[in-house]
């Protein structure tokens, strides 16, 4: 190996740490700014077991990401794909109600509604908002990276 093949490897390296350091760092903020944790203990009136919320946050971050480093791959036959299409459908469901969450709790939408005076059209908005998701999530999944 030469010096400009090690010295574009620590190039590498180092801008994969920066990059991982920098999506951590808004995990965390975006945990602390909301306290999301403390209020999953509270709506799960289990307060006493927030230490198990963080540890689960933290494993499957971690999890994930050896999956995902490591390229990890599940070999699942017809009967092991059905139930991954649900588990699937969940997931976007869960990830759906966060961003529609967090767009709540930023307040987003009524400034939005109020700067562009459209109040009376927040629904249809939303509606916008939701097919236009919907649209291209599909057509990622079945067109795209097919």
């Amino acid at each position: 190996m030469t010096v400009a093949d090690w010295t574009a490897r620590a190039f590498l390296a180092l801008l994969g740490a920066a990059g991982g350091l920098a999506v951590g760092s808004g995990l965390v903020a975006l945990l602390v700014v909301f306290d999301l944790i403390p209020r999953l203990a509270q709506l799960a009136f289990a307060y006493r077991r927030s230490a198990w919320f963080e540890s689960a946050l933290v494993g499957g971050a971690v999890f994930w990401t050896c999956v995902d480093f490591f390229d990890w791959h599940l070999a699942l036959g017809l009967a092991g794909r059905l139930p991954l299409a649900g588990i699937g459908l969940l997931d976007g469901m869960f990830v759906g109600m966060l961003a529609a969450a967090l767009t709540e709790v930023m307040n987003v939408l009524p400034i939005l509604a109020k700067r562009l005076r459209i109040g009376h059209y927040l629904v249809a908005l939303l509606l916008a908002m939701v097919l236009g998701k919907i649209a291209g999530s599909l057509f990622d999944w079945l067109v795209y990276q097919w």
